[in-house]
């Protein structure tokens, strides 16, 4: 049956595939962390190496992502979708067959790397091809929530059947249903007619090429604030991958939980109040962008949530008390989303806009590339003086970036603001 692409609700079927996909592609990035503690008792490893499996998932995705981008302009975005989904599926799937080191760095880390580097820059091209200014805004809004749901739900659906069914099964059961979901992709979703989509022209009236991975790093490192930006961009995710690989295992050995209930607790409560978070910064934000101060106003919007976000951190890994560990989580995820609502719009505002979707890979590739090694350095802390020591320490390394935004509030914004502006 052929698919018709110009049925009004056809653009939300779209969101709708690509919400399922992105769900998919959260809960395979998660499982492996809920689970570690029995992969780690099964590989009898420490945690220096745990943390290098996880390191290197993360660099495989960062040098992916680039490339991910490069094709996803030139070639069939949809084929790219669903192509990356079997790929990441199936290698959550045969991870769980994994009997030894190489074999999880084959499938855990270069499949799975792979897999959702593909994904990653691709997604919101669909969206934005269908879903003009009108509907833009709630369909990527809409479409964000299977990120917060998908770690969620995996943080007690990957403990639950780890439990009952063995570590194993986890990647069995979410592997195979993202294989499956793969043939709905390839037969529902597809590309915007090109005759339909709007093509940016240069001065002389040609088409204008897409800038080169290059490119865009040549010109986020010409401009101050995107520099500064980046840096915060790489310590939010440094702490971010730290906290995800290590804090269900935390939570497991401090509290004496089940992998069920440390999976849940260390997910939900960061997440569910991520949710709120970004809903409140983003009005947040557009507010203090009109008042006095204007655009560099959000700078300073995502430098508290970093500032703030620290103490909570400190909180998750030093206190005794769970209570006081969950709030901790809920504010950790709440101020954290202060960042998440201004990335874009800051460095939007002082780059060209042929620029920003390479800007993006930029971002990944940096973050995600030098990010990475946080789980490495957290399970060398951890076999040295213990993990209740490294997770604090992530508190330090947002405190450091949000000094990094400050910066370029204060110095650098109006003067690369003014530059694009007269462009």
């Amino acid at each position: 049956m052929k698919v018709n692409t110009s049925k009004p609700f056809y653009k939300w079927e779209v969101v709708l595939l690509l919400w399922v996909a992105f769900f998919l592609n959260q809960a395979d990035r998660q499982a492996f962390n809920i689970v570690l503690p029995q992969i780690q008792e099964h590989l009898g490893a420490s945690d220096s190496t745990m943390g290098l499996i996880a390191m290197l998932f993360n660099v495989f995705y960062a040098l992916t992502v680039p490339f991910a981008g490069y094709f996803a302009d030139r070639m069939s975005r949809s084929r790219q979708i669903w192509v990356s989904t079997l790929i990441f599926s199936t290698a959550t799937f045969f991870t769980g067959l994994s009997g030894g080191i190489f074999w999880f760095i084959l499938f855990r880390c270069f499949g799975m790397g792979l897999g959702q580097g593909l994904f990653g820059p691709t997604y919101t091209g669909i969206i934005a091809e269908y879903h003009d200014t009108k509907t833009r805004a709630r369909a990527m809004s809409l479409h964000q929530t299977s990120y917060y749901i998908g770690v969620i739900t995996c943080g007690f659906l990957a403990g639950w059947v780890a439990e009952k069914l063995g570590w194993q099964y986890a990647f069995f059961i979410f592997g195979g249903i993202g294989i499956l979901f793969t043939a709905v992709l390839a037969w529902r979703l597809k590309d915007k007619p090109k005759e339909a989509v709007a093509v940016p022209a240069a001065e002389d009236g040609k088409t204008e090429k897409a800038p080169t991975l290059f490119q865009a790093i040549a010109e986020i490192f010409s401009v101050p604030t995107a520099v500064c930006m980046l840096i915060a961009y790489i310590g939010l995710i440094f702490g971010l991958n730290g906290y995800l690989t290590w804090m269900p295992k935390y939570l497991k050995e401090s509290f004496d939980l089940s992998l069920t209930s440390a999976g849940f607790h260390s997910m939900f409560w960061t997440h569910a109040a991520a949710f709120f978070g970004v809903l409140a910064a983003g009005a947040m934000s557009d507010r203090m962008a009109a008042r006095q101060g204007g655009a560099r106003n959000r700078l300073l919007l995502q430098a508290a949530g970093l500032l703030l976000s620290a103490p909570c951190i400190a909180l998750m890994g030093l206190s005794g008390n769970f209570v006081i560990v969950c709030a901790a989580l809920a504010g950790f995820g709440f101020f954290r989303a202060f960042f998440d609502a201004g990335t874009y719009a800051v460095l939007y505002d002082v780059i060209e806009p042929k620029y920003y979707s390479m800007s993006s890979a930029v971002l990944i590739l940096f973050g995600f590339g030098i990010g990475s090694l946080a789980p490495w350095i957290l399970g060398m802390i951890s076999d040295a003086v213990g993990l209740s020591a490294g997770i604090a320490s992530l508190g330090a390394v947002w405190a450091l970036a949000s000094v990094a935004l400050l910066i370029a509030r204060s110095a650098f914004f109006d003067k690369d603001a003014a530059k694009i502006k007269q462009k």
